[in-house]
């Protein structure tokens, strides 16, 4: 287990150099940089066309060296702990990014926790009452959750809270609260806010939930070792939660890797539809305008994550499943 653990480890430091290398190439791969749209967006309000002043701009911007040097000071700045420069916010990526997390962090964190609470009991009835009138009423809101996108919840569910409860529901705060101290008020209109993105974000996750913990539990609860166990006189609710519903977990502990970075990233369109200030929208933002170090550095973030989610579900997997042998 520890030759395991350390070789693991050693394996994800090539693995991030490699996606450090690829995340950057990818910036890269669009025509033009962060200057071409600065500049023509220069042009359009100024008419400024005098190209000693568009090079003048790419020198400051660090923009006029080959694509190598500018990694190179790229990860070493990492290294150093520094994240770079935002071109389009002038602001440091490491501000930028630290800004939005706590909020994208409690917003995914939530709908998460709220989502593996609602899908797990709902997954296992469905599973045990299979075909009954509670199984049918669960699959058809599952596939209804699963069906709907997530944008079009979030704009139905903007336009449902406006006319009933009389108040808009975009972002996180009220205009009045923004920017003001925290307080009792302030705590309370951040409730009147939040339950839209996680009641939106849960429904999708949870209905996909369902049917995956449904489906998982009915392969295993005809299994030969199931029966065997029922044999010895097990209590039924004992055999069904110490075996079958433990090997069905399986699917849910290797997304791990997953889960990880969306704690992180946050959901980007819901986040965009509802004008929620997490890191979703900045990102998108941020490949939209190639501003290459704030973009590059999130994607990095994003990727060590999932290789550190994908190791730490692997040891879970281990410990969840005995049949699972670690090579």
């Amino acid at each position: 287990m520890l030759q395991y653990f350390v070789r693991r480890v050693l394996l994800m430091i090539p693995t991030l150099l490699l996606v450090s290398i690829v995340t950057f190439i990818v910036i890269q791969l669009p025509p033009g940089d962060y200057m071409s749209t600065y500049v023509a967006r220069l042009m359009e309000q100024d008419g400024i066309t005098d190209r000693a002043v568009i090079e003048s701009l790419r020198k400051q911007y660090g923009l006029d060296e080959p694509q190598y040097i500018q990694y190179f000071k790229w990860v070493t700045r990492l290294l150093q702990g520094n994240w770079g420069r935002s071109f389009e916010w002038n602001r440091p990526v490491k501000e930028l990014i630290g800004s939005r997390i706590a909020y994208t962090f409690a917003i995914s964190l939530l709908t998460m926790l709220i989502g593996w609470a609602i899908a797990f009991p709902v997954g296992i009835y469905s599973a045990i009452k299979q075909y009954s009138l509670g199984d049918y009423v669960f699959t058809g809101i599952s596939f209804i959750g699963m069906g709907t996108p997530d944008f079009l919840l979030a704009l139905v569910f903007l336009y449902a809270v406006y006319k009933l409860f009389g108040y808009n529901a975009a972002g996180l705060f009220s205009p009045g609260f923004e920017e003001a101290p925290w307080s009792m008020a302030k705590f309370v209109d951040l409730l009147k806010h939040l339950w839209v993105p996680l009641l939106i974000l849960g429904i999708s996750g949870t209905a996909g939930l369902i049917r995956t913990m449904r489906a998982n539990l009915l392969d295993e609860l005809h299994k030969p070792y199931v029966t065997t166990a029922r044999a010895k006189g097990l209590a039924e609710g004992r055999v069904i939660m110490k075996y079958p519903v433990r090997v069905a977990l399986n699917p849910f502990v290797s997304t791990v890797g997953w889960a990880l970075p969306g704690l992180i990233s946050g959901t980007t369109i819901v986040g965009i539809v509802l004008g929620l200030p997490t890191n979703g929208p900045l990102l998108l933002r941020a490949l939209q305008s190639q501003d290459m170090y704030l973009a590059g550095s999130f994607i990095l973030i994003l990727s060590t994550l999932t290789v550190i989610g994908t190791f730490l579900s692997d040891l879970l997997l281990a410990w969840l499943d005995p049949r699972i042998r670690l090579a």
